[in-house]
Protein backbone atom coordinates (compact mmCIF):
# COMPACT_ATOMS: atom_id res chain seq x y z
CA UNK A 1 0.00 0.00 0.00
CA UNK A 2 1.39 3.62 -0.71
CA UNK A 3 1.02 4.55 2.95
CA UNK A 4 3.41 1.96 3.99
CA UNK A 5 6.27 2.76 1.48
CA UNK A 6 8.74 3.98 4.28
CA UNK A 7 6.73 1.84 7.11
CA UNK A 8 10.70 0.55 8.49
CA UNK A 9 11.79 4.17 8.12
CA UNK A 10 12.64 6.66 11.08
CA UNK A 11 12.77 10.14 10.71
CA UNK A 12 13.76 12.62 13.66
CA UNK A 13 12.08 16.07 12.95
CA UNK A 14 13.96 18.48 14.50
CA UNK A 15 12.64 21.87 12.69
CA UNK A 16 10.12 24.24 13.09
CA UNK A 17 7.72 26.23 11.31
CA UNK A 18 6.63 24.94 8.09
CA UNK A 19 9.34 23.62 5.60
CA UNK A 20 10.60 21.32 7.89
CA UNK A 21 8.05 19.46 9.01
CA UNK A 22 5.85 19.70 6.13
CA UNK A 23 9.06 17.38 4.84
CA UNK A 24 8.29 15.39 8.57
CA UNK A 25 4.37 14.72 7.35
CA UNK A 26 5.68 13.83 3.89
CA UNK A 27 7.12 10.74 5.03
CA UNK A 28 4.55 10.11 8.31
CA UNK A 29 1.79 9.69 4.97
CA UNK A 30 4.32 7.12 3.51
CA UNK A 31 4.12 5.29 6.71
CA UNK A 32 7.77 6.31 8.37
CA UNK A 33 7.79 6.42 11.82
CA UNK A 34 8.49 10.58 12.67
CA UNK A 35 9.80 11.59 15.51
CA UNK A 36 9.13 15.09 16.59
CA UNK A 37 10.89 16.88 19.18
CA UNK A 38 10.48 20.44 20.33
CA UNK A 39 11.33 23.07 22.75
CA UNK A 40 8.77 22.54 26.13
CA UNK A 41 7.35 25.71 24.89
CA UNK A 42 6.51 24.20 21.58
CA UNK A 43 7.01 24.94 17.82
CA UNK A 44 6.07 28.94 17.50
CA UNK A 45 3.38 28.01 15.29
CA UNK A 46 0.99 26.39 18.24
CA UNK A 47 0.38 30.16 18.96
CA UNK A 48 -0.75 30.94 15.16
CA UNK A 49 -4.49 30.74 15.56
CA UNK A 50 -6.65 32.80 13.92
CA UNK A 51 -9.19 34.77 15.92
CA UNK A 52 -11.54 32.22 15.54
CA UNK A 53 -9.41 29.79 17.18
CA UNK A 54 -10.40 28.43 20.68
CA UNK A 55 -6.87 30.23 22.53
CA UNK A 56 -7.33 27.39 24.98
CA UNK A 57 -6.42 24.59 22.62
CA UNK A 58 -2.76 23.40 22.31
CA UNK A 59 -2.66 23.39 18.28
CA UNK A 60 -3.36 26.04 16.35
CA UNK A 61 -5.06 25.26 12.68
CA UNK A 62 -2.04 26.12 10.67
CA UNK A 63 0.18 23.90 13.66
CA UNK A 64 -2.16 20.81 12.30
CA UNK A 65 -1.51 21.42 8.48
CA UNK A 66 2.08 20.42 8.62
CA UNK A 67 1.94 18.27 11.94
CA UNK A 68 -0.21 14.72 11.21
CA UNK A 69 1.00 11.63 12.13
CA UNK A 70 4.23 12.65 14.29
CA UNK A 71 5.23 11.24 17.85
CA UNK A 72 5.54 14.76 19.66
CA UNK A 73 8.11 14.96 22.54
CA UNK A 74 9.15 18.19 24.11
CA UNK A 75 12.92 18.36 24.89
CA UNK A 76 15.13 20.99 25.57
CA UNK A 77 18.43 20.27 23.31
CA UNK A 78 19.80 22.95 25.64
CA UNK A 79 20.48 20.75 28.87
CA UNK A 80 22.54 17.69 29.21
CA UNK A 81 19.70 15.07 29.58
CA UNK A 82 17.52 16.66 26.82
CA UNK A 83 20.67 16.17 24.13
CA UNK A 84 21.22 12.42 25.30
CA UNK A 85 18.14 11.44 24.80
CA UNK A 86 17.64 13.19 21.91
CA UNK A 87 20.75 10.97 20.49
CA UNK A 88 18.95 8.43 22.12
CA UNK A 89 16.69 8.67 19.23
CA UNK A 90 19.17 9.70 16.35
CA UNK A 91 20.32 6.22 17.12
CA UNK A 92 18.15 4.52 15.62
CA UNK A 93 16.68 7.11 12.75
CA UNK A 94 17.43 6.97 9.05
CA UNK A 95 16.44 10.57 8.40
CA UNK A 96 16.98 14.16 10.69
CA UNK A 97 15.42 17.00 9.44
CA UNK A 98 16.92 20.40 11.02
CA UNK A 99 16.91 23.94 9.88
CA UNK A 100 19.06 25.62 12.66
CA UNK A 101 20.85 28.73 12.56
CA UNK A 102 24.60 28.20 12.20
CA UNK A 103 25.52 29.40 15.80
CA UNK A 104 22.71 27.16 17.23
CA UNK A 105 23.79 24.07 15.50
CA UNK A 106 26.80 24.64 16.41
CA UNK A 107 26.09 25.37 20.24
CA UNK A 108 23.79 22.26 20.51
CA UNK A 109 25.98 19.82 19.01
CA UNK A 110 23.81 19.06 16.64
CA UNK A 111 25.38 20.34 12.92
CA UNK A 112 25.84 18.43 10.10
CA UNK A 113 29.58 17.36 10.66
CA UNK A 114 28.85 15.85 14.25
CA UNK A 115 26.04 13.68 13.57
CA UNK A 116 27.35 12.33 10.78
CA UNK A 117 30.66 11.73 12.48
CA UNK A 118 28.67 10.20 14.73
CA UNK A 119 25.83 8.01 12.72
CA UNK A 120 27.47 7.23 9.35
CA UNK A 121 24.35 5.86 7.64
CA UNK A 122 22.51 8.97 9.13
CA UNK A 123 21.15 11.17 6.31
CA UNK A 124 21.37 14.79 7.38
CA UNK A 125 18.32 17.34 5.96
CA UNK A 126 18.88 20.97 6.39
CA UNK A 127 16.94 23.99 5.63
CA UNK A 128 18.02 27.40 5.94
CA UNK A 129 16.98 30.64 4.96
CA UNK A 130 19.95 31.72 2.87
CA UNK A 131 22.38 28.83 2.78
CA UNK A 132 25.03 27.08 4.56
CA UNK A 133 26.85 29.59 7.19
CA UNK A 134 24.65 32.04 6.20
CA UNK A 135 23.59 33.30 10.00
CA UNK A 136 20.27 35.51 8.81
CA UNK A 137 17.09 34.79 9.99
CA UNK A 138 13.80 34.78 7.56
CA UNK A 139 10.17 33.98 6.95
CA UNK A 140 8.73 32.98 3.90
CA UNK A 141 7.64 36.24 3.00
CA UNK A 142 10.79 37.94 3.25
CA UNK A 143 12.05 35.56 1.10
CA UNK A 144 9.34 36.17 -1.30
CA UNK A 145 10.67 39.98 -1.43
CA UNK A 146 13.91 39.16 -1.85
CA UNK A 147 13.91 36.88 -5.02
CA UNK A 148 11.03 38.91 -6.85
CA UNK A 149 8.10 37.39 -6.14
CA UNK A 150 6.53 40.53 -3.80
CA UNK A 151 7.53 42.59 -7.10
CA UNK A 152 6.03 40.58 -9.41
CA UNK A 153 2.70 39.96 -7.38
CA UNK A 154 0.15 42.26 -7.67
CA UNK A 155 -2.50 44.47 -9.55
CA UNK A 156 -0.49 46.68 -11.76
CA UNK A 157 0.19 50.51 -10.01
CA UNK A 158 -0.92 48.86 -6.64
CA UNK A 159 1.24 48.10 -3.68
CA UNK A 160 3.64 44.33 -3.39
CA UNK A 161 1.42 41.83 -2.36
CA UNK A 162 2.14 37.92 -1.00
CA UNK A 163 1.12 34.77 -1.95
CA UNK A 164 -1.31 34.03 0.45
CA UNK A 165 0.32 30.85 0.76
CA UNK A 166 4.34 30.36 2.41
CA UNK A 167 4.80 28.96 -1.41
CA UNK A 168 8.78 29.58 -0.71
CA UNK A 169 8.90 27.19 2.38
CA UNK A 170 6.52 24.59 0.54
CA UNK A 171 9.09 24.81 -2.57
CA UNK A 172 12.02 24.41 0.08
CA UNK A 173 10.36 21.46 1.44
CA UNK A 174 10.01 20.15 -2.15
CA UNK A 175 13.61 20.52 -3.06
CA UNK A 176 14.85 19.26 0.86
CA UNK A 177 12.07 15.81 0.60
CA UNK A 178 13.54 15.21 -3.04
CA UNK A 179 17.13 15.49 -2.54
CA UNK A 180 16.64 12.88 1.00
CA UNK A 181 14.93 10.60 -1.38
CA UNK A 182 17.95 10.68 -3.19
CA UNK A 183 20.12 10.08 -0.37
CA UNK A 184 18.12 7.14 0.59
CA UNK A 185 18.70 5.54 -2.79
CA UNK A 186 22.40 5.81 -2.40
CA UNK A 187 22.70 4.99 0.90
CA UNK A 188 20.91 1.77 -0.86
CA UNK A 189 23.96 1.26 -3.13
CA UNK A 190 27.33 2.26 -0.73
CA UNK A 191 25.62 1.72 2.63
CA UNK A 192 26.85 5.47 3.63
CA UNK A 193 24.68 8.36 4.67
CA UNK A 194 24.53 11.87 3.70
CA UNK A 195 24.22 15.68 3.94
CA UNK A 196 21.44 17.05 1.99
CA UNK A 197 21.02 20.87 2.01
CA UNK A 198 18.54 23.65 0.70
CA UNK A 199 17.64 27.36 1.30
CA UNK A 200 14.65 29.31 0.82
CA UNK A 201 16.56 31.21 -1.14
CA UNK A 202 17.74 28.40 -4.02
CA UNK A 203 14.28 27.00 -3.61
CA UNK A 204 12.54 30.35 -4.45
CA UNK A 205 15.32 31.21 -7.39
CA UNK A 206 14.74 27.67 -8.78
CA UNK A 207 10.79 28.37 -9.22
CA UNK A 208 11.30 31.40 -10.97
CA UNK A 209 10.94 29.58 -13.86
CA UNK A 210 9.98 31.81 -16.91
CA UNK A 211 9.83 34.71 -15.01
CA UNK A 212 13.79 34.47 -14.64
CA UNK A 213 14.04 33.62 -18.49
CA UNK A 214 12.41 36.54 -19.57
CA UNK A 215 14.86 38.80 -18.15
CA UNK A 216 17.95 36.14 -18.65
CA UNK A 217 17.22 36.06 -22.48
CA UNK A 218 14.71 38.69 -23.15
CA UNK A 219 15.96 42.01 -20.73
CA UNK A 220 12.47 42.16 -19.55
CA UNK A 221 11.70 42.90 -15.90
CA UNK A 222 8.35 41.09 -15.08
CA UNK A 223 5.87 43.58 -13.79
CA UNK A 224 2.54 43.11 -11.16
CA UNK A 225 -0.12 42.27 -14.09
CA UNK A 226 -2.21 40.84 -11.19
CA UNK A 227 -3.42 36.64 -12.54
CA UNK A 228 -2.50 37.83 -15.87
CA UNK A 229 0.61 36.29 -17.93
CA UNK A 230 2.93 38.04 -19.68
CA UNK A 231 3.55 35.45 -22.29
CA UNK A 232 -0.05 34.44 -23.28
CA UNK A 233 -3.22 36.21 -24.02
CA UNK A 234 -6.04 35.84 -22.31
CA UNK A 235 -4.50 33.36 -20.07
CA UNK A 236 -5.36 34.32 -16.31
CA UNK A 237 -8.00 36.88 -17.24
CA UNK A 238 -11.09 37.12 -15.08
CA UNK A 239 -14.50 38.07 -16.56
CA UNK A 240 -17.88 38.25 -14.92
CA UNK A 241 -21.23 36.65 -16.28
CA UNK A 242 -24.55 37.41 -16.34
CA UNK A 243 -25.32 35.84 -12.51
CA UNK A 244 -22.52 37.79 -11.25
CA UNK A 245 -20.15 34.79 -11.49
CA UNK A 246 -16.23 35.41 -11.61
CA UNK A 247 -14.67 33.25 -14.30
CA UNK A 248 -11.39 32.97 -15.38
CA UNK A 249 -9.97 31.64 -18.66
CA UNK A 250 -6.76 30.18 -19.59
CA UNK A 251 -6.63 29.93 -23.44
CA UNK A 252 -3.04 28.65 -24.12
CA UNK A 253 -3.10 28.01 -27.59
CA UNK A 254 -4.73 29.99 -31.05
CA UNK A 255 -6.77 26.60 -31.39
CA UNK A 256 -8.41 26.88 -28.39
CA UNK A 257 -8.87 30.66 -28.55
CA UNK A 258 -10.60 29.65 -32.27
CA UNK A 259 -13.04 27.50 -30.18
CA UNK A 260 -13.63 30.14 -27.60
CA UNK A 261 -14.44 32.50 -30.73
CA UNK A 262 -16.73 30.11 -32.21
CA UNK A 263 -18.33 29.28 -28.87
CA UNK A 264 -18.89 33.19 -28.33
CA UNK A 265 -20.13 33.85 -31.59
CA UNK A 266 -17.35 35.78 -32.90
CA UNK A 267 -15.89 33.50 -35.83
CA UNK A 268 -14.81 37.28 -37.08
CA UNK A 269 -12.08 37.34 -34.20
CA UNK A 270 -10.47 34.33 -35.78
CA UNK A 271 -8.80 36.07 -38.45
CA UNK A 272 -8.78 39.40 -37.43
CA UNK A 273 -5.24 40.26 -37.19
CA UNK A 274 -5.68 42.40 -34.09
CA UNK A 275 -6.63 39.24 -32.09
CA UNK A 276 -5.83 36.19 -34.58
CA UNK A 277 -2.53 35.16 -32.79
CA UNK A 278 -1.37 35.09 -29.50
CA UNK A 279 1.66 37.36 -30.02
CA UNK A 280 -1.04 39.74 -31.50
CA UNK A 281 -3.21 39.39 -28.29
CA UNK A 282 -0.34 39.52 -25.67
CA UNK A 283 -0.31 43.28 -27.64
CA UNK A 284 -3.35 44.35 -27.43
CA UNK A 285 -4.55 42.65 -24.50
CA UNK A 286 -6.27 45.38 -23.12
CA UNK A 287 -8.66 45.22 -25.87
CA UNK A 288 -8.69 41.69 -25.75
CA UNK A 289 -10.07 41.75 -22.79
CA UNK A 290 -12.84 44.60 -23.34
CA UNK A 291 -14.49 42.63 -26.21
CA UNK A 292 -14.72 39.22 -24.09
CA UNK A 293 -15.93 40.76 -20.96
CA UNK A 294 -19.12 42.37 -23.91
CA UNK A 295 -19.38 38.99 -24.78
CA UNK A 296 -19.25 36.57 -21.77
CA UNK A 297 -21.20 39.06 -19.85
CA UNK A 298 -24.51 37.26 -21.35
CA UNK A 299 -23.49 34.19 -20.28
CA UNK A 300 -24.59 31.94 -17.06
CA UNK A 301 -21.57 30.77 -15.78
CA UNK A 302 -22.52 27.09 -15.23
CA UNK A 303 -23.55 26.94 -18.92
CA UNK A 304 -20.41 28.76 -20.03
CA UNK A 305 -17.96 26.32 -18.38
CA UNK A 306 -19.54 23.24 -19.28
CA UNK A 307 -19.35 24.44 -22.58
CA UNK A 308 -15.99 25.57 -22.36
CA UNK A 309 -14.55 22.10 -20.61
CA UNK A 310 -16.83 19.92 -24.03
CA UNK A 311 -14.26 22.04 -26.41
CA UNK A 312 -11.06 21.94 -24.42
CA UNK A 313 -10.70 25.24 -23.50
CA UNK A 314 -9.03 25.44 -19.66
CA UNK A 315 -11.61 27.74 -17.63
CA UNK A 316 -12.48 27.79 -13.65
CA UNK A 317 -14.85 29.56 -11.66
CA UNK A 318 -13.22 31.64 -9.18
CA UNK A 319 -13.66 29.67 -6.05
CA UNK A 320 -13.61 30.38 -1.70
CA UNK A 321 -11.89 28.09 0.27
CA UNK A 322 -15.46 26.50 0.73
CA UNK A 323 -16.13 25.81 -2.42
CA UNK A 324 -12.96 24.75 -2.95
CA UNK A 325 -13.45 21.70 -0.34
CA UNK A 326 -17.07 20.93 -2.13
CA UNK A 327 -14.75 19.34 -4.96
CA UNK A 328 -14.75 15.81 -5.02
CA UNK A 329 -11.15 15.79 -5.28
CA UNK A 330 -10.78 18.35 -2.54
CA UNK A 331 -12.14 15.88 -0.35
CA UNK A 332 -10.48 13.02 -0.89
CA UNK A 333 -7.37 14.76 -0.35
CA UNK A 334 -8.83 16.13 3.54
CA UNK A 335 -6.34 14.37 6.35
CA UNK A 336 -8.08 13.97 9.93
CA UNK A 337 -5.80 13.18 12.94
CA UNK A 338 -6.62 12.65 16.54
CA UNK A 339 -3.30 14.96 18.68
CA UNK A 340 -2.36 14.35 21.56
CA UNK A 341 -4.76 16.25 23.71
CA UNK A 342 -7.48 14.48 21.57
CA UNK A 343 -8.17 17.43 19.49
CA UNK A 344 -8.87 16.37 15.91
CA UNK A 345 -6.96 18.00 13.52
CA UNK A 346 -7.63 18.16 9.99
CA UNK A 347 -5.70 19.14 6.78
CA UNK A 348 -5.01 18.42 3.10
CA UNK A 349 -2.76 15.70 2.42
CA UNK A 350 1.22 16.85 1.15
CA UNK A 351 1.80 13.64 -1.11
CA UNK A 352 -0.72 14.39 -3.79
CA UNK A 353 0.82 11.25 -6.22
CA UNK A 354 -0.57 7.57 -6.42
CA UNK A 355 2.33 4.68 -7.12
CA UNK A 356 0.89 1.63 -8.24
Amino acid sequence: MQNAFFRDLVVVELASVLAGPAVGQFFAELGARVIKIEHPNGDMTRHWKLPSESQVQAHSAYYCSVNWGKEIHFIDLSTAEGYAHTLQYLEGADVVISNFRPEAAKRLKLGANVLRERFPRLIVGEISAYGPGDPRPAFDVVLQAEAGFLYMNGEPGGAPVKMPVALIDLMAAHQLKEGILLALLQRERTGQGALVQTSLLEAALASLANQASNWLMAGHIPQPMGTRHPNIAPYGDVFTTRDGKLILLAVGTDRQFAQLCTLLAKDEWITNPVLATNAARVRNRELLRDVLQDAIVHWESTVLLEKLELLHVPAARIRDMKEVFELPQAQKMILEGKMPDGQTSRGVRTVAFAVS
